[in-house]
This record gives C-alpha cells, structure tokens and sequence, in this order.
C-alpha cells in the first residue's frame, strides 16, 4: 500500500511542479531579469566587469528551471505521500481527501511560510555571496525549528482534547505555536542585505512570486493527491467486496 501511494504522490508532484512552473516563467522570470540587470548596472557603475555564465540565462530560465522544479515537486509529493501513509489512522474519522489537504496547509505553513517571514526569498543581486552558507544554514535551522515546535503543538493538542475538548486544545495548541516560533523569530539574528538603491517593486514582486509558487505546489499535492487516494482506496473497497461475493 505504501508503495501505490508513493507513486500517487509522486504523480501529483509532478502535476504540481509542471503549474508551479507555468507559473514561474510567467510572474516570477521577469522579476528576475529586472534583478540581473539591476546587478550588471551597479557593476558596470563601479568598473567591474560581469562575472562570466558558467550557465547561459535561457538555460537558467527554461530547461534549467523546469529541471528544477519537476524535480523538487517529485521529491516533496513522495516524501508528502510517506508522511501521509504514516498520519493515516492516527488522525481520527479523516477521510483521505481532508487529511491529505490539512498535511498539505500544514507542511506550507511549517516547511516554508513561517520561515519565510523570517528570512524571506531575494532574486539576484541581493545578499552578499559571503554570507550564503550562513544565511542558508539559518533558513534550514527554521525550517527544523519550525517543524518541530509543530509537531510538539499538535502532541499538546491531543494531550488536552479528552478533557478540554478539541476546539479549546487547538486554540491553545495554535496559541503555543504562535508564543514559541514568535520567541525564536525574536532570538535568531536578522539578515538585511538589500541594497538601499534596489526597487522596491522588484523585491516585492519576487517574494510574492516565491510564495504564491509554494502555494500551488502545495494546493496541487494536496488536493490531488487526496484524490487519488480516495479513488485507490475506493477500487480497494470494490475489489474486497467483489472477493467476499464470491466466497
């Protein structure tokens, strides 16, 4: 069973990477060009030549950039698909369509918005090429934090719903989430290496566009991914019937 919904969650993967790449070309490229051109233009005002393409900017904006996302969308609809064969039965009366769009709201919520408003995505020309192993090392300690402050949210959840009920544990599970990710955003240190003289439209756009394409990855998996798991298990349903006809 686990290996049909690995597949399955592969597939809506795939379907999500191919929207969310659509709408990339679309909204985010132009973003990113206007950021590149920002770049050679300061260059050029301080005398320094542009630094050579070890890809060429078509790759990058066509086959590199639908590599790169069919790839990752895969990747996330198997790992979404293990995460749901796991959650599936312990999650109460859910059928497939409602749990697989709540672990997709909440995987968007954990793995990128939270620490997105952290240290939010740039385009080229902004950050110093110096501090990208730091600047990466503190998105993914987030992401860690992030999940993990999740998970314990939801195990106080359960902890409390037999006595105080569902509704009021998770107004204090999402109160908890809210109190402890607020502290960590607080703690960690703050990255700002925009330079005063990008526009700001540009920087605006492009964030936008980084979130709205994590949007649609997820809204794609979850939703077609409960879908096909519904209609698996429905065949399932179907094939055990017919099995019990005949005996």
């Amino acid at each position: 069973m686990v290996g049909k919904l690995l597949i399955r969650g592969m597939l809506a993967g795939i379907a999500a990477g191919l929207l969310t790449f659509s709408f990339a070309k679309i909204a985010g490229e132009p973003q990113v060009d206007q950021a590149i051109s920002f770049e050679e233009k300061a260059d050029a005002a301080k005398g320094e030549a542009p630094e050579p393409e070890i890809v060429s900017r078509e790759v990058q904006a066509s086959y590199g950039l639908f590599t790169g996302v069919m790839v990752y969308g895969a990747s996330i609809g198997g790992l979404f698909a293990l995460v749901f064969a796991y959650a599936r039965g312990r999650t109460g009366p859910l059928s497939a369509r409602a749990l697989s769009a709540w672990l997709a709201l909440a995987a968007f919520i954990a793995i990128y918005l939270v620490p997105n408003l952290k240290y939010p995505a740039n385009p080229p020309s902004v950050g110093d090429p110096d501090t990208i192993g730091y600047r990466t090392g503190l998105f993914f300690l987030m992401i860690a934090i992030s999940i993990a402050v999740s998970v314990f949210a939801l195990k106080v959840r359960a902890a409390l719903a037999p006595n105080r009920g569902a509704w009021n544990a998770s107004i204090v599970a999402l109160v908890l989430f809210v109190v402890v990710i607020g502290a960590v955003d607080l703690a960690l240190p703050v990255i700002n290496e925009v330079p005063a003289a990008f526009p700001a439209v540009v920087l605006w756009k492009f964030r936008t566009v980084a979130i709205g394409m994590q949007a649609i990855l997820w809204t794609t998996i979850g939703l077609l991914f409960g879908a096909l798991v519904e209609r698996l298990e429905r065949a399932g349903a179907r094939a055990g019937g017919l099995a019990a006809q005949r005996t």
